[in-house]
């Protein structure tokens, strides 16, 4: 398959400004891509080579990028720094030199997916001593053989800067069109996805084996699962209400959630994003090796910094002096760390899933050897609205945000990538109003003023809509960004920027700047408002209006932890409104009533 076949629908994407119009240009190219080579289609299509959770990345800056250009486009070096200066785009300034380079192309051999592909993997493996230069060489040779469309579109991957919008789940909308007969089939490809995290792999088994190999997907260790994420509900009597009368309540513990596999004395560490961070955790990898009784094992827990000196819980900023990558063994002496377990989703090859959360609790209990720093989550099985209360109380002052409060029963399986009512947040801050945070989507920019000419006065954020997987504007933030903050902010979003409006984006405001949603933000606020303009909640609690945050602020925390489809969903918006307007309408006459 040709490489410009890409290009040509590429081009028609990026130029696309509906999520139904991406998806069907979606489908044209999966139809016509070879089974072969489809999981190379598909990685290439999202701006990758591997999945996150491989750990093997591209690694070229826009500078070592600039060389290339120049090596394969003879261009000089003031000539091709004045384009990226004007452009701005890495991948323009690329199209540009190779369209005036003197040597003739007519003859030249056309690119396949294949030689894109593989240029692309040596660049990721290329490591030690003359790697940059190495990638600088293999960039080079490539953009040398490309047209200067490819060329765009080659340095856009590279750099990390596809610019497309086109995410995994789009893709498994295509997929279950081009392979599963429909729309309707996405469930049992969205299954197969967050048993696996890799949508390469997905497509090339779609491509293969038909649905019925979708149907037969199984765990794999190596292959994280997508976690199961929660709700939240305002009380212990709303919860226990909603889920039954009974259920399981842990510690929700204030650290970095890890997926753990384990297979003999292999042990990998993966993220909430799926990302390895093996390499950060040599003492957890120990903690496993020596306190988990299974030769195969895959588990959920929670990673808590500790004062070294007291052993009490400390904040999960504390946790981020782990990413840096060197001094790793100074940072595990001044950042100890325990274990919470809370999961068993694999055990010694069976599949734990579909069991309830009972069962897999027990099989937990039954092979962690428990210690000083690691234990399982503390927890409780109650159908005391009072019990709960306490214990809720109990886990504020241990240092917790709160619970995480579960079903109980046959239905209460691990529903991999899902959001729903079996797993409910309960958090201090839901006491009062708006007093807890939410974690947003940046979508766009309003250029700034007075001191802050030339930064962003204020961002556009949104909050993610599962059920059509866009992202929705609840507010514009300007507020609680400090000077470092603004100064930095152009530069970490400029991997984002697009000329319109992102196809998954929903809003009534017209930004100065568009983004790719990407970059999560925490914000709180006042309150939560109906609005004619943001699109949150749209037409749920009155038609033709959606919902606001009144006074947002930054919070000062940038959650690089959370994929932009972890952020706080539109539904939750939706029950925080509600809970609210219940306060409001139990004041007295007059007071505090929602003005439209």
């Amino acid at each position: 398959m040709l490489f410009s076949e890409l290009v040509e629908l590429y081009e028609r994407i990026e130029a696309t400004t509906g999520r139904i119009e991406m998806t069907n240009l979606l489908v044209q190219l999966l139809s016509k891509s070879p089974p072969e080579i489809i999981d190379k289609v598909v990685y290439l299509t999202i701006g990758e080579v591997y999945p996150p959770f491989v750990g093997l990345e591209l690694g070229v800056a826009d500078r070592l990028a600039l060389r290339a250009i120049r090596l394969a486009s003879g261009a000089g070096e003031k000539e091709v720094e004045q384009a990226y200066k004007e452009l701005g785009d890495i991948g323009l300034v690329g199209e540009k030199m190779l369209a005036k380079r003197s040597q003739a192309t007519l003859f030249m051999e056309q690119l396949t997916v294949e030689d894109v592909y593989s240029a692309l993997e040596r660049i990721c493996k290329a490591g030690g001593e003359g790697s940059v230069e190495m990638k600088v060489q293999i960039l080079s040779g490539l953009l040398a053989s490309a047209q200067p469309k490819e060329a765009k579109y080659i340095l856009r991957i590279v750099t990390g800067k596809m610019r497309l919008g086109v995410a995994d789940m789009t893709v498994l909308d295509a997929l279950a069109i081009v392979f599963g007969g429909g729309k309707e089939a996405r469930p049992v490809f969205e299954r197969a996805y967050n048993l696996s995290s890799d949508i390469g792999y997905v497509a090339k088994v779609a491509a293969t084996e038909g649905i019925e190999g979708i149907k037969r997907f199984r765990i794999t260790l190596g292959k994280p699962i997508r976690p199961m994420l929660a709700e939240r509900l305002g009380s212990a009597e709303e919860i226990l209400q909603k889920l039954g009368g009974k259920c399981l309540a842990e510690y929700k513990y204030d650290g970095e959630r890890m997926q753990i596999h384990k297979k003999g004395d292999e042990v990998m560490i993966f993220s909430r994003r799926l990302e390895n961070i093996t390499w950060q955790y040599p003492d957890v990898v120990d903690m496993i090796r020596e306190h988990v009784k299974a030769n195969e094992a895959i588990l959920e827990c929670e990673c808590v910094a500790v004062d070294p000196e007291t052993g009490e819980m400390l904040p999960f900023q504390e946790l981020m002096h782990r990413k840096r990558k060197h001094d790793i063994h100074k940072a595990i002496e001044q950042y100890p760390v325990n274990l919470y377990f809370f999961d068993a989703l694999y055990i010694d090859g069976k599949d734990l899933t579909l069991k309830p959360i009972e069962e897999r609790r027990k099989t937990l209990e039954s092979i962690i050897q428990q210690s000083d720093q690691v234990k399982l989550s503390k927890a409780i099985f109650t159908d005391d609205p009072r019990e709960l209360e306490k214990f809720f109380h109990e886990a504020i002052e241990s240092g917790c945000e709160g619970l995480v409060v579960k079903a109980i029963g046959k239905e209460a399986i691990y529903r991999a990538g899902a959001r729903g009512w079996l797993w409910i947040k309960l958090k201090r801050s839901y006491k009062s109003e708006m007093m807890d945070t939410v974690d947003l989507v940046v979508v766009g920019a309003f250029h700034g003023r007075g001191r802050r000419s030339g930064t962003y006065g204020a961002l556009l954020m949104a909050a993610y809509n599962k059920q059509k997987d866009v992202f929705q504007s609840v507010c514009k933030v300007g507020s609680g960004f400090t000077d470092e903050d603004l100064k930095k902010l152009p530069e970490m979003l400029e991997p984002y920027k697009i000329p319109h409006k992102h196809a998954r984006v929903e809003t009534g405001m017209d930004a100065d700047v568009w983004f790719e949603p990407k970059l999560v933000l925490e914000i709180i606020g006042d309150e939560i408002t109906i609005s004619p303009i943001h699109k949150a909640g749209w037409g749920v609690i009155k038609d033709g209006f959606g919902l606001a945050i009144r006074f947002p602020r930054f919070t000062g925390r940038y959650r690089f932890d959370k994929a932009p489809e972890d952020a706080t969903t539109t539904d939750e918006i939706v029950e925080m409104y509600k809970r609210q307007l219940k306060k409001i309408t139990a004041t007295p006459a007059g007071q505090g009533q929602e003005v439209l």
